[in-house]
């Protein structure tokens, strides 16, 4: 099938036509941030003898960073800049002195945080306030006042009695310490950013230029698009397949629902539910291994586990999540009579078969960091590796990447981790003002007071509050605010420590989709010229999944491949028979239309299996009595539909679509 590639999330940093030292400013900025990431994963700056501080790495890409900020990105947000003004390139200036001052001063002022000369002062406040503009420019005003509520906090929070007050720092010591301690801005936020971030995003980016997004979108589309439903299939796995590298939902949905919304409309779905089931499916992609977003690299690093340790646990809960969404999508499809694509709308079967070397990077990758021990950033580029050359020599769809579009990710990959570098030095300012005034304790306590002693109760709370905090920011963001803040709480609760951050990045990934800031349900409304609320509320049903999987997994980390082999096998079973029934619940569809009181049934019946056993005691009978009410269930409509005539609808259905675009 020959079609325009859709948009890479990565692409829509490309500025329009700008004046030409702009463009060779931000060229070079970009260009030297991936090209710095790549020589300290191949380990080439200690090769020619420099000697440097990880720290002192790590604020080198800042000072690459925040210059580049004020040069690309305007003060007003999503406007079109031609031409960088004269102030902001004074503001690029002062931030690339303040930085690399104390970048090079680093070995003798890290030591004074606590007494700090004014040589490490004055660049400090200024550091702060250029990366906070910086910040808001790339993100807007969410991460921003957060990160200056949290400032503030630290620094009045010492005048405040009780257990809500801080301990006293004064401003001048808070700015050093945030700025050059390793549990400031350059601790492990800006670490896995600069070093393991940007690679995955070139990883990505090369993907993209070698035709392996249109590869995986293809494929997707011939094995399923023929199936009942196959419009919204293909997007529930292509969506799922790039989300997962893309590292925003919302990116992910503008690349791939460019072509996905518009085939399931033409499939006969109103414009509300197809763009919620690229939303839900894009959002869905960022809790999926191998690459979780980026998240799964931070998880390891906060944690201090193997990055294998990270995947293996996401892996059930990313499957039943996919899995649920598939099912709806086929069942769902059964009650409005959708049938598959065209034939002859489908992509020839030679020219995805010659494409199948796609495969290879992803095996490599996995390969390198699970068997072979090798770090992400250097199996990624391995990766690279395994996804140019087959490209060169094979090309896919009759074309292959020029050498000039492949060193053009150089640049691009850098323009797309600036809003994550950004927004992991923001993170650093939060962590670094936790650390120094207490409030990370303070914060734990609360939530755990509030709870009361119920880890339900604790739960509820804590998915409420991530759902809050995530409205609005990117996946990495999301991710480390939350790790911050609320995961703690859990783990003083008892919680597994890999349980409560993967539960704190399904609420907070679920802020993409729930009402009222839902940004990623909002924008694939956007792109099917559907109302927003409407589309929100629909993303709320169809990934009902992840708002319930997180709490079951917290109460018995069996489906986090934790615990006795056999136990892992019944929750994973029972599980996925408790998704199936929930599903049939939701769609009001299995062989026929289904009455209230039979959708009440299922939706008991799977609510019951999808307990796991270990959850609390007892909760093994609850598996069983839900297994044998749904098997009962699906013979009673099984026999019940056998022995009905053939059914007429009472709500307008469109025509099958089976051979009609």
């Amino acid at each position: 099938m020959q079609r325009d590639d859709p948009v890479s999330p990565v692409e829509t940093h490309e500025p329009p036509l700008k004046s030409p030292a702009s463009r060779w400013a931000e060229t070079v900025l970009a260009s030297a941030l991936t090209l710095a990431a790549i020589a300290w994963a191949l380990d080439l700056v200690t090769g020619v003898g420099i000697e440097l501080y990880d720290a002192q790495f790590y604020g080198l890409m800042m000072t690459l960073a925040l210059p580049l900020a004020f040069i690309a990105l305007p003060a007003k947000r999503r406007t079109m800049r031609t031409a960088t003004p004269w102030y902001d390139w004074i503001l690029a200036a002062a931030a690339f002195a303040a930085s690399a001052w104390l970048i090079v001063r680093y070995d003798s002022l890290v030591d004074l945080v606590l007494t700090p000369p004014a040589e490490a002062v004055i660049p400090s406040v200024v550091l702060i306030a250029l990366a906070l503009e910086g910040l808001r420019r790339a993100t807007g005003w969410t991460l921003l006042i957060v990160s200056l509520v949290f400032i503030a906090y630290a620094l009045v929070g010492g005048a405040i009695p009780g257990r809500a007050g801080a301990q006293p720092i004064y401003w001048d010591q808070l700015a050093a310490y945030v700025t050059l301690d390793i549990n400031g801005i350059l601790g492990s936020a800006l670490a896995v950013a600069t070093t393991i971030v940007i690679i995955f995003v070139f990883f990505g980016h090369i993907l993209t230029r070698s035709g392996g997004s249109a590869f995986f979108t293809d494929a997707a589309l011939l094995g399923l698009g023929r199936m009942r439903g196959g419009p919204a299939k293909v997007a529930v796995v292509g969506s799922g397949l790039m989300g997962s590298i893309s590292g925003s939902a919302v990116a992910n949905v503008v690349a791939t629902g460019t072509v996905t919304i518009p085939m399931i409309r033409r499939g006969g779905y109103p414009a509300h539910k197809a763009a919620a089931i690229e939303a839900v499916s894009s959002t869905g992609g960022q809790l999926m291994p191998p690459v979780m977003g980026a998240s799964a690299f931070l998880m390891a690093e906060f944690l201090a586990i193997p990055y294998s340790t990270v995947i293996a646990a996401a892996l059930i809960p990313g499957v039943l999540y996919y899995m649920a969404l598939f099912i709806q999508a086929d069942l769902d499809a059964g009650r409005r009579g959708v049938g598959g694509v065209a034939k002859e709308a489908l992509p020839r079967r030679a020219t995805v078969a010659r494409g199948v070397y796609f495969i290879l990077p992803f095996a490599v990758l996995l390969l390198a960091m699970v068997v072979l021990n090798m770090t992400p950033q250097k199996a990624a580029l391995l990766a690279c590796v395994f996804t140019v050359l087959p490209a060169l020599v094979f090309g896919y769809g009759g074309e292959r990447p020029s050498l000039r579009q492949l060193a053009s990710s150089v640049r691009t990959a850098g323009m797309a981790s600036l809003e994550i570098i950004l927004i992991c030095v923001a993170a650093g300012i939060v962590i670094g003002v936790l650390s120094v005034s207490g409030l990370s304790f303070n914060l734990t306590y609360s939530l755990v007071e509030v709870g009361g002693g119920s880890l339900l109760l604790l739960l509820l709370l804590a998915g409420a509050v991530s759902i809050v905090l995530g409205m609005g920011l990117p996946t990495v963001g999301v991710y480390v605010l939350l790790a911050a803040l609320v995961a703690p709480a859990l783990v003083s609760a008892g919680v597994e420590p890999i349980a409560a951050h993967l539960y704190v990045i399904y609420f907070g990934m679920m802020s993409m989709i729930t009402p009222p800031i839902a940004i990623a349900a909002f924008a694939a409304a956007g792109l099917a010229k559907a109302d927003p609320m409407s589309t929100a509320w629909s993303s709320v049903s169809f990934g009902w999944i992840a708002y319930l999987v997180p709490v079951l997994f917290v109460l018995s980390p069996t489906l986090l491949l934790i615990g006795e082999p056999l136990d892992i096998l019944i929750a994973i079973v029972t599980a996925g028979t408790g998704v199936w029934l929930v599903s049939i619940a939701i769609a009001g569809f299995f062989v026929r239309i289904l009455p209230p009181p039979m959708r009440i049934a299922f939706a008991a019946a799977g609510l019951a299996a999808l307990v796991p056993a270990g959850a609390f005691p007892g909760a093994g009978l609850t598996d069983i009595a839900g297994v044998l009410a749904g098997a009962a269930l699906i013979v009673w409509e099984l026999r019940a539909r056998a022995g009905a005539a053939p059914e007429t609808r009472t709500d307008p259905q469109p025509e099958p679509q089976s051979e009609q675009t």
